[in-house]
């Protein structure tokens, strides 16, 4: 069996969500054709408990993390966690493994963080050479990297199976390709909202954005498309919005999410904001939006 990430997929923070609800949502995710569930790492629930949960309680829906935070465990535990959901879960996982930011390495979790860089590199040999005496898997889980500038994507195609940017518009998926060759994953994340009004489109996209806009890694990455500092303050300008939130109709969504396609990614996974601010995933958005109409 062969992992396949699939075209199309969703990516949701489900800790709003009770056990069983997550369970139900997974199985309407599968139902509705999409390929895999992608589930973030902050301040929640631990992410590799919820995806064995939510595997058994689903037949083929593919489950990745959007992403793990390598200072979280160490990577012997890593090692251990990837090669028991490669077991347990045969073909459905995918591990995504980021750097994470650093006021929440430094000040949440009480570490230094120290160049992403080579930090990652040393982690993913970590994995590679660490110790590990279980039942082995009938084939390895993947692995992708939480990456946006350059060198991070060229070791995303050296060291692991792809990349999975977030927070990035169609020109980074072009450049990343062209970045990381023809063929590596690339797996970009979509913000997706089905409201034609701008004014409360951008009023919503911002409330979501405003964890993120203020973060360097971020802001870093998008200067590199055209944007300055004065696209990053109250809440992001209209710019900056329209270029990471695809608001308006299906239509509109869908050119997007193609545009994506297009400029070479593998997968999109879309995140669907909620117009009434609610932040729990627009199920009504997934369902117009599922490979399976």
């Amino acid at each position: 069996m062969s992992t396949e990430i699939g075209r199309l997929g969703v990516w949701a923070a489900l800790d709003g969500l009770s056990g069983d609800e997550a369970a139900r949502f997974s199985k309407r995710i599968e139902d509705w054709g999409y390929s895999a569930l992608w589930t973030p790492e902050a301040v929640g629930r631990d992410p590799f408990s919820l995806i064995g949960y939510l595997a058994a309680q689903t037949e083929s829906l593919v489950f990745a993390t959007g992403i793990a935070n390598i200072y979280a465990r160490d990577p012997m535990t890593m090692k251990s966690i990837l090669k028991t959901l490669a077991e347990l879960a045969p073909g459905r996982f995918v591990l995504g493994l980021g750097v994470s930011h650093e006021h929440l390495v430094n000040r949440v979790r009480g570490h230094d963080y120290t160049k992403p860089l080579s930090t990652m590199r040393t982690y993913l040999e970590g994995i590679q050479n660490a110790l590990y005496m279980g039942a082995e898997p009938r084939e390895e889980a993947p692995i992708v990297l939480a990456a946006l500038r350059d060198r991070m994507l060229g070791l995303a195609a050296s060291q692991a199976r792809g990349a999975h940017p977030y927070l990035t518009p169609p020109e980074h998926t072009a450049r990343a390709r062209k970045v990381m060759g023809p063929d590596a994953w690339l797996c970009p994340e979509q913000m997706v909202l089905l409201e034609t009004d701008p004014k409360r489109a951008r009023s919503v996209a911002r409330a979501n954005l405003k964890v993120y806009v203020g973060l360097p890694n971020y802001q870093n990455n998008l200067k590199q498309f055209g944007f300055d500092d004065s696209d990053f303050e109250n809440g992001g300008s209209d710019k900056l919005v329209d270029s990471v939130v695809a608001w308006g109709d299906e239509s509109t969504i869908r050119e997007r999410i193609q545009a994506h396609w297009d400029a070479g990614a593998n997968h999109v996974c879309i995140q669907a904001f909620r117009s009434d601010g609610v932040p729990t995933p627009d199920e009504t958005l997934l369902e117009a939006l599922a490979p399976n109409g």
